[in-house]
């Protein structure tokens, strides 16, 4: 197909993605920018970003992107961004010890301007996982004095889209393990179960729900296109899966594990029993078999490897139940009783002899994905 040929403000939704996905942030951008200046309309697109219970990895991960950058993706869609309390250049309530009283120099204003619609919220990106503790209070995560959670429902109600990115702020993550004690929870799921703090019926103002862009943390390029979708005027249509999930990034039909760099090993029964022996990661507990999403194809860190290309075995963090249905990490499948909520003990210990490994693990990655449907 002659990708440079295609009138991309004409396809539909399917195809849309489809080409963004298989072109890559940076080739589809470059390829088709006269074409996203024009669906804008010279005007920009306000996002605000909000920080909760996080690391801050998926803003990292963001700023790492190398084609495009930061600049050139904010640049080329032509992405205002009103609100980011890691990035912004607001200084804050005082400058030169006087008040401030402009949103140009006072990141409360400028966010208050946002979330009471004076300003218009375009894409609410949410990253990290909401704190409803305790005892609904949230205030054992806070921005600026203010409950993390107050913040998020009330951008929610202003914004156009809403994306979570990254395991916490999609399904919970880690601040929402097992243990917690702070009412942690995603944006619109806690793990499998939808829900979460904004509640199961949420719908942005566009008419669609939180659409998540989980892993810990996320590639940059999920964010990048699902941001030029959103602007080309496609994001009212992106399909998601049952987690509200692009299907385009997070297949349904195939997992990490069908295009891992070590599959071959893996098909040959050669197994690592100890770390950096350089073959199949399934004994040292990967989860790939597993995991949907396309990491081993759009591969990481300017498309030069992925985890197991590493060295280290996937450890399913694109999948809702991360981390707790996925711990122990590196422990093999075989060895756990339980995986994503699926009672595997006795399939998947087939893959401990090496003739049979093959069988194993299609067998437990098809009891899972059926399970899961």
């Amino acid at each position: 197909m002659n990708f440079k040929s295609l009138d991309i403000t004409k396809l539909d939704r399917r195809t849309f993605l489809k080409v963004a996905a298989a072109m890559g942030a940076a080739t589809f951008i470059g390829t088709y920018k006269a074409d996203i200046v024009k669906a804008l309309e010279l005007s920009d697109t306000n996002i605000v970003w909000l920080e909760g219970a996080d690391c801050c990895g998926c803003s990292e991960s963001f700023l790492n992107a190398a084609y495009p950058d930061v600049i050139q993706a904010i640049t080329r869609l032509g992405i205002y961004v009103g609100y980011h309390e890691t990035l912004m250049m607001q200084q804050g309530v005082f400058v030169d010890g006087r008040l401030v009283g402009t949103s140009e120099l006072n990141s409360e204003l400028a966010l208050e301007e946002y979330m009471t619609g004076k300003k218009p919220l375009d894409v609410l990106v949410i990253e990290g996982s909401i704190a409803d503790g305790p005892e609904g209070s949230g205030m054992y995560t806070t921005v600026g004095g203010h409950p993390f959670k107050e913040l998020v429902e009330r951008c929610a109600k202003q914004a156009s889209y809403v994306v979570a990115i990254g395991s916490c702020a999609t399904y919970g993550g880690i601040p929402a393990a097992k243990g917690s004690v702070t009412g942690n929870m995603g944006a619109q799921f806690l793990q499998t179960a939808k829900g979460g703090f904004l509640g199961a019926n949420y719908v942005s103002k566009a008419g669609l729900p939180v659409v998540n862009i989980p892993c810990c943390p996320a590639h940059p390029d999920w964010l990048t296109l699902t941001l030029a979708s959103i602007i080309i005027g496609k994001g009212g249509l992106i399909e998601l899966d049952r987690y509200n999930r692009p299907t385009v990034f997070f297949p349904p039909d195939y997992t990490i594990h069908e295009n891992c760099p070590r599959r071959g090993f893996y098909d040959l029964g050669q197994l690592d029993t100890e770390f950096a022996e350089g073959h199949c990661l399934w004994k040292l507990g990967c989860k790939a078999p597993i995991t949907h999403a396309d990491c081993a194809t759009r591969l990481w860190n300017a498309s030069v490897n992925m985890c197991t290309q590493a060295g280290s075995p996937c450890i399913g963090c694109a999948e809702p139940v991360f981390p707790d249905g996925t711990s122990p990490f590196y422990v093999g499948m075989e060895m756990m009783s339980t995986l994503a909520g699926v009672d595997i003990d006795t399939i998947a210990k087939v893959a401990i002899g090496a003739a049979a490994v093959g069988v194993g693990a299609h067998a437990v990655r098809r009891i899972v994905m059926k399970e899961n449907e």
